[in-house]
């Protein structure tokens, strides 16, 4: 069991562990299986894509495809209303484990028609416009990164991939930093 956004399952029952393990070993036990019985069975990274790389980083680690609840409910499209907090446009998005979603059929282990405790969260994600808009967008980044990788397919980037462990202090010097950036969007200046 990995960890979505608005998954508390790990904090809640102490079980799992991170997303990206979680999806190396379950791609693994399928591959072995496949090789003893030549039975493919497709899996589903589902849960932790927040930024769109975390796209190509499921099916580099093996993911056949995702569950992108978190990415969709950004959209105009998504069902819910855009609201303003704390003078930033986000739109609502819960967990199907959430006291709100109620998925007791999911959640309950028999008996009583309860949700017995809540595994989900009731939350906001920043607000993304169009789902044309970001879909194509994140389509290019996906493209980009295979063609860095020299893949021209899914199964390519899935064989020529090479995940490598980072520190936090790497993922920081690889954003901008050390800079005082120019915020075009509302021509004010931040400093990273």
């Amino acid at each position: 069991i990995g960890g979505g956004s608005i998954c508390i399952t790990r904090e809640t029952k102490g079980i799992g562990r991170g997303q990206a393990t979680a999806l190396i070993d379950v791609c693994r036990a399928r591959d072995e299986y496949y090789e003893e019985t030549g039975v493919y069975v497709p899996v589903c990274s589902d849960g932790g894509i927040v930024y769109d790389y975390h796209m190509t980083l499921a099916l580099a680690m093996g993911a056949d495809f995702m569950m992108l609840g978190r990415y969709f409910a950004r959209f105009d499209e998504s069902p819910t209303e855009r609201v303003n907090v704390n003078g930033q446009y986000m739109k609502e998005y819960w967990g199907e484990g959430s006291a709100r979603a109620r998925n007791w059929q999911r959640y309950d282990l028999g008996g009583a028609a309860k949700l017995s405790f809540v595994e989900g969260v009731d939350s906001y994600v920043p607000y993304a416009g169009t789902l044309h808009d970001g879909v194509n967008s994140t389509l290019y980044k996906v493209k980009s990164t295979m063609c860095n990788c020299g893949a021209n397919s899914i199964p390519e980037l899935q064989e020529k991939a090479r995940l490598t462990l980072v520190s936090s202090v790497s993922i920081v010097e690889g954003g901008a930093h050390d800079v005082v950036v120019k915020d075009q969007s509302h021509q004010s200046v931040s400093y990273r």
